[in-house]
């Protein structure tokens, strides 16, 4: 089975970073990555959200997210990234065309850094059919995630 790997770029907020614990424990993610400003367990605001998946979902920090993407990369994981940009896909369209795939969600204001962009190999957004142009950061990771389980089973 592929290995699935969630890459979290300086989240700010506690309760998605716990919210993506639990989904990612969920839909079967073998690990999460936390960079930059990304608060990392133990936390209660955290676990009031992960329900205690921090504790048993594989983590590490890294300050900067550059040194991790390059050892996936180096190890033919697929780099995909959830992001608005005209290179963007329809996240219904993603296929993985790899054994493993690392799902990157980032900072909600910010968005994701162009030197991150630099080692993503396809980029994904989620369709907006109403006023608003954008999701919440774990509720967006939740649905992605989903998606790239779908992949990994077929």
């Amino acid at each position: 089975m592929p290995s699935l790997f969630l890459l979290l770029d300086n989240i700010r907020s506690l309760q998605n970073v716990g919210a993506l614990f639990r989904t990612a424990d969920g839909a079967g993610f073998d690990m999460i990555y936390l960079t930059g400003i990304t608060p990392t367990p133990p936390r209660k605001e955290i676990s009031k959200t992960a329900l205690g998946a921090e504790s048993f979902v594989p983590w590490e920090w890294y300050e900067d997210p550059i040194r991790i993407l390059t050892e996936l990369k180096n190890r033919g994981v697929r780099i995909v990234a959830l992001e608005q940009s005209p290179q963007s896909i329809p996240y219904t369209e993603l296929a993985i065309g790899a054994d493993s795939a690392c799902l990157i969600l980032w900072n909600e204001i910010s968005g994701v850094s162009p030197e991150i962009l630099d080692f993503v190999d396809t980029i994904v957004e989620i369709p907006m059919l109403g006023q608003k142009q954008s999701l919440n950061v774990a509720t967006a990771g939740g649905i992605c995630m989903y998606k790239l389980r779908e992949f990994a089973q077929n």
